[in-house]
């Protein structure tokens, strides 16, 4: 049986600004960094990262059990993770299968838009008025697709910057609008209505994400018949078992996937290579440890039905340099065993 050591680091992220969405204000990310080392010395990194608002386990539940883990861990207890804890599984998974992969002269520098496509990721824009004028440089640099936070104001007052936003953006530009659930019925429709009588006459709406609670699934299916912009569901899918029990209910429209959140990566791909899937795939914030795994090993690694811009674009929310220098080690060296930035 294969046993491997188990090393954790916490780690808390201050953004630049607090992230402000219908679940409230945001200011710092946290999470746990994982190191499994095989016999033979091979090194396979992980991450954390979960987010209790959306469905995961909490951050205190993710370290209560890292500590309840022996130094010395056998591969059966990765394999036998709960459910209920779908971000540790991530975690533990992700640094198994980054174990086949020689990151020591991997560095994190992030390429300039131009270098990455732009045109294949979608950059997340402040709320409110702040975002009619913090989508010009991203658009200089190449970008052409954004996330835009809804529900987190008076309705009128976000429907008035929606249409200023609409007129200022050039027309080959895509908005993903994205309530977190925050929408009643009514506040939903006038948003797909007035998105509807914005189509061909603007930048194009790609979708409104998750406008009702993820326990209004039948009432997200009504709506979808009743527009034509489209509808992508979020906190609805955030897990596996969630995203499982939305297709078996019925929803054939698109599905925006956070890996980090989603749980066993192995499982995900079995489910989609079993059914044609509409996927967006979409950042939980988290360091660029988990990104690389999510963009270099399992995105590549899951068939595309339609090609959609990926919502990674969100290293401008941060004040350090991890995405811009260093590479996994220097990352796990910054951080002290109690998880503090040094």
């Amino acid at each position: 049986m294969n046993h491997y050591w188990f090393e954790y680091r916490p780690y808390d992220r201050p953004f630049k600004q607090p992230l402000h969405t219908h679940h409230g204000w945001w200011s710092n990310r946290q999470g746990i960094i994982l190191r499994l080392t095989s016999a033979n010395g091979q090194v396979g990194w992980g991450e954390i990262a979960p987010i209790a608002w959306f469905g995961t386990e909490t951050l205190a539940q993710a370290l209560a059990f890292c500590r309840s883990l022996p130094s010395k861990l056998a591969a059966a207890a990765i394999e036998h993770i709960p459910a209920s804890l779908p971000a540790c599984r991530f975690g533990f998974e992700s640094a198994l299968e980054m174990m086949q992969i020689s990151t020591t002269s991997i560095t994190f520098a992030s390429p300039s838009p131009h270098q990455l496509g732009a045109v294949h990721n979608s950059y997340l824009l402040p709320t409110g008025e702040a975002a009619l004028h913090a989508w010009q440089p991203l658009v200089t640099a190449g970008v052409n697709t954004f996330k835009w936070k809804i529900g987190v104001a008076n309705l009128e007052d976000e429907l008035q910057i929606f249409n200023h936003l609409m007129q200022k953006l050039p027309a080959d530009v895509r908005l993903r609008l994205d309530a977190n659930g925050g929408l009643d019925y009514y506040q939903a429709y006038q948003w797909l209505q007035t998105c509807d009588r914005l189509s061909g006459h603007t930048a194009t709406v790609e979708f409104l994400e998750q406008p009702l609670s993820k326990h209004q699934l039948k009432e997200m299916l009504q709506l979808a018949e009743r527009v034509q912009t489209p509808i992508a569901l979020d906190e609805s899918v955030a897990t596996f078992e969630q995203l499982e029990a939305c297709y078996t209910q019925g929803w054939r429209g698109m599905f925006v996937i956070k890996p980090a959140l989603i749980g066993s990566p192995q499982q995900l791909r079995n489910f989609c290579q079993q059914y044609c899937l509409d996927l967006v795939w979409s950042s939980a914030l988290e360091t660029p440890i988990a990104q690389y795994f999510i963009q270099h090993v399992l995105i590549p690694s899951i068939p595309v039905v339609q090609h959609r811009a990926i919502g990674f674009g969100v290293d401008q929310w941060f004040n350090d340099a991890w995405t811009t220098e260093g590479n996994f080690e220097q990352l796990w060296q910054s951080l002290s065993l109690t998880g503090t930035i040094e």
